[in-house]
């Protein structure tokens, strides 16, 4: 992987940088809070300043990203849009007393549901635990919804051992049948990897991107594809998406646009994924037009064997001002290649078609909804980067929202070891992690290369895992190099320590926060930080690079020589990139085991206490703005107007209500 990256998208939740990008005054960023998350809002800055046309074209793009909701929905569990429909129906029919604590925890369950795109949460992958009863549960659903499925979504919401877990990454059990995600079904993990092993061949030097767009289910003893597309799964939802971005071709800036939109929507109607690879490439290569937008099948982490996409979209423009240093770094990509500290063998020539712009988020839909990532590089495919190149961006506007919300929270005096180190993060972090953006999404995800008849999947499991910790290492890396001063990307050779420093903090003890105590790490992105944390702790013993340091009893991090931290960020990098360069799969998965997934429960127990006093949301995630047509009394369009005032239970009711093709509310 990463077709949309979500490393960077998990911010650390207190991010300390005070050094705002200018807003409203008045805009009210905070929405909501309960559970583990936090509710924000978003601005859209110099969306008035587009064109009637450009509007419009952002205007049905978003319409049709949000009719993907239930797709995201059903793929993430098969009772999902009944459990939704039986959720929201009690919840609007309930006349009594919302004070009382059984009601509150419910609606705490169900905006819990609506966060997660259903029962499981959207990081641990666990099932949400309901704070109510059973007996009030049921004395509360109107006897209406009390369908025939009634007793399973029970069964659903009451028994934890019950699809207890969306994607199970464990080691050595069956992760298909022990996985509750609805992109199998009848199979085992044994029978998809014979499945596709048998299409795949190893000679083939543009693949498809095997088993993207299907669910794979057994029928009458035989192991078939059910293709997401019109006319086949979930071809409600997948016509009004087309609809929109018919809708949306008309008011296009230029003919690629116009291209782009066609091929997708080919792709859609047939389900042909080597019309993907022909969507992704138009899409590659339109580096020009102001409008952009991502929507289709892609993250893969929501497999357990990462392989299918989960739908999502995402609405944007060119953040012009901003783009400058991304520009710079993508004129600059083969400069950066041919000085990766990796085997020369593994480095890519000639650096083809990488180009990098900030954007500003219009819309966030399916698995970008409600959490989001804050970069993206896309396609997916190893053969369509190495030769037509690779697009990427910064979603500066929703870095804005965390930054903003997390003002004096008193994160930093509460983890960072000394003054001189805060003061440092204070003035720099908000650049240098924009930047790390920058250069994992820009050059790292585009970097190096496999050889000839490797299989991309190689890494199975662990591929997304590997795939992110690979272009962290780039990022990290170069983060320090005096090529960023040269380059007038910072002015201050030092700012990166302060990077350094935020990272191995959340990678070794910060985001332990959000796994519950006795469990392993299991999401691919905090595998990947704690690999690198742990990792480099562990290399850099002999010489002290990195120390913990206890003063009263609390642990701190120290970082004792941030050259020689570089170093290590060099070295792991040439280790993981051999690694996926020869499909070197048991290195791969020893690397992850032993140095990602296991944690110290009395480390893990402090840092959930010191947490605690700050009362500091460990998830984030956003509602969108909403956009409505103007038009004069002649009935033409004459703009379109962005609104800001939705709260979450009234957005999550009426995407509910408004965009249900699948469950037709």
């Amino acid at each position: 992987m990463s077709i949309i990256n979500k490393t960077a998208a998990f911010l650390l939740a207190a991010s300390m940088s005070s050094t705002m990008i200018a807003k409203q005054d008045d805009f009210k960023y905070v929405v909501d809070r309960f559970a583990d998350i936090e509710v924000l809002r978003y601005q859209v800055p110099d969306f008035e300043t587009l064109t009637l046309n450009q509007k419009l074209y952002v205007y049905y793009l978003t319409e049709a990203a949000l009719y993907g909701r239930d797709i995201m929905w059903d793929q993430n569990c098969k009772y999902n849009l009944a459990l939704r429909q039986l959720l929201e129906n009690t919840y609007t029919a309930y006349s009594g007393d919302k004070a009382n604590p059984q009601f509150v925890a419910f609606e705490k369950y169900c905006k819990q549901v609506w966060f997660g795109n259903g029962v499981h949460h959207h990081y641990s992958m666990d099932k949400f635990t309901p704070e109510f009863s059973r007996g009030f549960f049921d004395s509360i659903v109107p006897e209406a919804s009390k369908t025939a499925d009634y007793d399973t979504l029970l069964r659903l919401i009451f028994d934890p051992a019950f699809m207890a877990k969306r994607v199970n990454q464990a080691e050595g059990v069956d992760l298909i049948t022990t996985s509750a995600c609805n992109l199998y079904e009848g199979v085992t993990q044994a029978e998809v990897e014979t499945f596709y092993d048998a299409m795949k061949d190893p000679k083939d030097a543009t693949p498809i991107s095997y088993g993207l767009n299907s669910k794979l289910v057994k029928e009458n003893g035989q192991i078939v594809e059910q293709t997401y597309k019109i006319g086949g799964l979930y071809s409600e939802a997948i016509s009004k998406i087309v609809e929109n971005l018919e809708k949306a071709a008309q008011y296009a800036d230029n003919e690629t646009q116009r291209a782009t939109i066609a091929s997708l929507v080919k792709y859609y109607k047939t389900g042909d994924l080597k019309e993907f690879d022909n969507y992704s490439i138009i899409w590659a290569g339109d580096t020009f037009s102001k409008v952009d937008f991502i929507n289709g099948f892609i993250e893969n982490y929501g497999d357990p064997l990462g392989m299918r996409g989960a739908w999502e979209s995402i609405v944007n423009f060119k953040n012009e001002a901003a783009s400058q240093r991304t520009e710079v770094l993508s004129a600059n990509a083969q400069w950066f290649e041919d000085r990766a500290p990796i085997d020369p063998q593994f480095r890519k020539p000639v650096v083809k078609g990488v180009s990098a712009k900030v954007i500003t988020a219009a819309i966030l839909a399916g698995d970008s909804y409600p959490a989001t990532p804050i970069g993206i590089n896309l396609p997916n495919a190893d053969w369509i980067r190495a030769m037509h190149g690779s697009k990427s961006v910064t979603i500066e506007n929703i870095t804005q929202a965390y930054d903003a919300a997390s003002q004096g929270n008193g994160f930093s005096e509460e983890f960072v070891i000394d003054q001189e180190t805060r003061d440092l993060m204070e003035k720099y972090l908000f650049i240098t992690d924009n930047l790390h953006t920058d250069l994992h999404e820009c050059l790292g995800h585009g970097s190096g290369r496999l050889l000839p008849g490797v299989d991309p999947n190689a890494m199975k499991a662990h591929g997304s895992t590997l795939e992110e910790t690979r272009a962290d290492l780039f990022a990290l890396y170069y983060l320090a190099d005096p090529k960023l001063v040269e380059l007038g990307l910072i002015d201050n050779p030092e700012a990166y320590k302060a990077e350094y420093y935020k990272y191995i903090l959340n990678g070794y003890m910060t985001q332990l926060v959000r796994i519950e105590p006795g469990k392993d790490v299991e999401e691919a992105h905090m595998r990947n930080r704690k690999l690198i944390a742990e990792w480099c702790y562990e290399h850099g013993k002999a010489e002290n690079v990195i120390e913990l340091v206890k003063i009263g009893d609390k642990t701190y991090i120290k970082i004792n020589d941030y050259d020689k931290l570089r170093n290590l960020f060099g070295q792991l990098l040439g280790e993981i990139q051999r690694i996926k360069s020869t499909g070197d799969y048991e290195a791969g998965r020893q690397l992850v085991e032993q140095y990602a997934v296991r944690i110290d429960p009395s480390l893990h127990a402090e840092v959930l206490d010191r947490y605690s006093h700050l009362d500091i949301p460990p998830y984030r995630g956003f509602v969108n703005p909403t956009y409505t047509l103007v038009k004069d009394e002649a009935g033409n369009v004459t703009d379109v107007k962005i609104l800001h005032g939705e709260d979450y239970v009234s957005q999550q009711l009426r995407y509910s209500k408004d965009y249900s093709p699948l469950t037709h509310n």
